[in-house]
């Protein structure tokens, strides 16, 4: 009976409180919650998003009229601004003349279009050219053009006072240590609805995770704790309602037909996404229930491990219904469930923790915290197994590549301590690790121990020697560019090559651009050894990389990142398009380039990745289309691995064969007189079977091979050749 007059009550405060909004929510079942609220949400948003604007002049219009300061309608409110502009900053005003829109002339007493969500931190990300994303006006706000360049594309992170560089770090354009931006006091709670708004928008193209520095642990999907919190704390301004009152009418020429209901109702996100209640503007929420539900009794602690601890609690009651629990972990909320456990995992060994737990309902009324109730999980003392199966391969004249089979522990390995002749070497998070450093022609006794989070060490494998090589030639004496990736976007990387037989110092290396095929290099160079990388070993490569770079691929494997801000020209040079060769200079010689210098503005590898081909051995310092093959926009799954073959002439695989190639069975068979390592990888460049062969042991299993195509690579010494396998089935 209770539950009935509630919902006749919620049903009546609605009616009456949305005659006062706006009649835009009248087929949206405003009494779901969650994930279903989100997702009635995000229909009504994009079926009522009739008018596509342009970029210019249709946003450009739009901010014209959307973002005029009410006290000078002859100013635009800049985003990120706070001073009137007495200061003498311009880069700080808060207003600027709605004349001085930026023309391209570089002039920065201008304002342009913040993309507030970075277009290139979406995935895909936006481009202008094409109405959608990239030229929706809720994502786009006027801002001070130097303002603009300094956020760039950093994620947004948590922060006080005015707009800038946050004191939270990520792994970003600037590399791990990437100081995130903060929005500003005023500013931080529009930036949260926009976000909002383009995650129900556009889907997993705009995830929160991408755009800003925060947990998705007490979220339920990919929003973040950073925007629900400055959702709370900064509240709806006049400047956000004037905007959505304007895009709402689709008889304004540049409104887009839809709103931003987060806007209209911060409250809205509270009740997808839980946390601290948001303003509820419309009323209808938070006025039809006060009751906060009883406190959880009996709160009790079981399955205790070294690194575990499970928290199990009674239900709690509420006049109309508990929705929820948030458990506390030594103060801290960890954890929000529906259930009443919650299991934590990852604790320290031998450590006591303080739980507490609270219940809340529908509307966010929440009990008090339980008395806190303490645990302790148990003391390891139990080592990791020793690592098994260690082999070495892939010996050079400096170094050579040790892997093992994993280790296992009844809390966690954590990780592998590396011994070279009874003295430690390294530590590794996973089971190899490639020995560099080393002197040629020499042989090394290597062990390998594992260790848990206690410290606990297994005892070390029994040595197994590694050799190097004598770095002997094997006719190919330099470095040269293997891959050319021009993605869309910021997604640009150049890739180097080392094939000879001998580790490479990268001292004295440097990449430069030619701008648009003109008469000159940019400047600085960009040198290769400004990383921690200093030596490319034979067969490796070495990845230079944007730092705006989003494709995932390339982020794993690029060695050398160059900055994407103001003070590298926004990652030059790795900043080209597909009008800009690349060249690769040794000691300020041009060895090898991408690209015909001063050969104007030609677009020869516009929207295409570039890939040496595997005859090529040596740097060209004149471009020759034949040493390449061409790959359609963001291919890079060779990024990382590159595949050369060298003349017979220069190798011992003359008399090397293998088949039957194409094969319908489940093993294939080598002709070689020489003992030899087969590495197969698919066509993503994976590595997913590695073994060796003799002139008596030589047929490999390939049972496990799914049907397609595989790269097969035989190295004999220090020298390899690569074939492509086809099977059938």
């Amino acid at each position: 009976m209770i539950k009935k007059l509630l919902s006749i009550l919620f049903i009546a405060s609605f009616i009456s409180v949305f005659g006062q909004v706006e009649a835009y929510y009248n087929d949206v079942d405003l009494t779901k919650s969650g994930q279903a609220l989100k997702t009635a949400l995000a229909v009504k948003i994009t079926a009522t998003h009739t008018n596509m604007l342009t970029y210019t002049p249709g946003v450009w219009e739009a901010s014209k009229t959307t973002d005029i300061n009410p006290n000078n309608t002859g100013q635009v409110i800049l985003i990120y601004g706070w001073e009137n502009g007495s200061d003498g900053d311009d880069t700080n005003d808060k207003f600027r003349d709605i004349t001085l829109q930026d023309t391209g002339s570089g002039d920065p007493f201008r304002w342009n279009r913040e993309h507030v969500y970075s277009k290139s931190l979406a995935n895909p990300r936006f481009e202008t050219d094409q109405p959608g994303p990239g030229t929706d006006a809720h994502n786009l706000r006027p801002a001070d053009r130097t303002r603009n360049s300094t956020r760039n594309n950093f994620k947004f992170g948590e922060g006080t006072g005015n707009s800038g560089f946050s004191s939270v770090t990520y792994n970003g354009p600037s590399g791990p240590n990437t100081n995130a931006w903060y929005p500003g006091d005023e500013w931080k709670g529009d930036v949260a609805r926009m976000m909002m708004y383009m995650y129900l928008r556009y889907g997993v193209q705009c995830l929160p995770t991408g755009v800003g520095v925060g947990s998705t642990t007490n979220t339920g999907d990919d929003m973040i704790d950073l925007f629900l919190k400055w959702n709370v704390e900064d509240p709806v301004s006049d400047l956000e309602k004037v905007r959505n009152t304007y895009h709402s009418s689709a008889t304004n020429q540049f409104a887009q037909g839809n709103r931003n209901p987060f806007i209209d109702n911060p409250y809205l996100a509270t009740r997808i996404w839980g946390g601290d209640s948001a303003q509820d503007l419309w009323g209808i929420y938070t006025s039809s229930d006060t009751e906060a539900p009883t406190v959880p009794t009996n709160v009790t602690l079981s399955a205790i491990t070294t690194s575990s601890i499970t928290v199990s609690w009674n239900a709690s009651t509420d006049n109309v219904s508990v929705t929820g629990y948030e458990v506390f972990l030594n103060g801290t909320l960890a954890k929000q469930v529906a259930a009443t456990t919650a299991t934590f995992t990852g604790l320290n060994t031998n450590t006591t923790y303080a739980f507490t737990v609270l219940a809340k309902d529908l509307i966010n009324n929440k009990s008090a915290q339980t008395t806190a109730v303490n645990g302790t999980t148990l003391t390891d003392s139990e080592a990791p197994t020793v690592p098994t199966n260690l082999a070495v391969s892939n010996a050079t004249d400096s170094s050579f590549k040790l892997t093992w089979t994993a280790s296992t522990d009844n809390t966690a390995v954590i990780g592998y301590d590396i011994f070279i002749d009874g003295a430690f070497k390294a530590t590794s998070a996973t089971e190899s690790y490639t020995v560099t450093g080393l002197t040629t022609s020499t042989t090394y006794a290597a062990t390998v121990l594992a260790k848990d989070a206690a410290d606990n060490k297994s005892a070390q494998t029994t040595a197994i020697n590694g050799v190097t090589t004598d770095g002997s030639s094997n006719g190919v004496t330099e470095l040269f560019i293997s891959e050319y990736v021009e993605g869309t976007g910021t997604n640009k990387v150049i890739e180097i090559a080392n094939i000879t037989s001998s580790t490479i110092s990268l001292a004295g290396y440097d990449i430069r651009r030619n701008s648009n095929g003109g008469s000159s290099w940019s400047s600085p160079p960009l040198a290769l050894d400004s990383g921690t990388i200093k030596d490319i070993i034979p067969g490796e490569v070495f990845v230079i990389g944007n730092g705006s770079n989003s494709n995932q691929t390339l982020l794993n494997e690029v060695d050398l990142v160059q900055p994407n801000n103001s003070s590298t020209n926004n990652g030059e040079p790795v900043n080209f398009n597909g009008n800009d060769p690349v060249g690769l200079f040794k000691n300020g010689v041009l060895i090898d380039i991408v690209g015909d210098f001063n050969g104007g503005s030609q677009n020869f590898a516009k929207d295409i990745t570039l890939r040496r081909k595997s005859t090529v051995t040596a740097p060209n310092a004149t471009y020759t289309l034949n040493e390449w093959d061409t790959f359609p926009v963001n291919t890079v799954d060779g990024i990382g691995i590159h595949t050369s073959t060298l003349s017979v002439e220069n190798i011992a695989l003359s008399t090397f064969k293998m088949y039957p190639n194409p094969t319908n069975g489940n093993r294939i068979y080598f002709q070689t007189k020489s003992d030899a390592t087969i590495s197969v990888y698919n066509i993503l460049g994976k590595l997913i079977l590695k073994t060796k062969i003799s002139q008596t042991n030589n047929e490999i299993d390939i049972s496990k091979l799914a049907r397609g195509i595989y790269l097969v690579r035989v190295t004999i010494d220090n020298q390899f050749i690569t074939k492509k396998l086809l099977k059938n089935n």
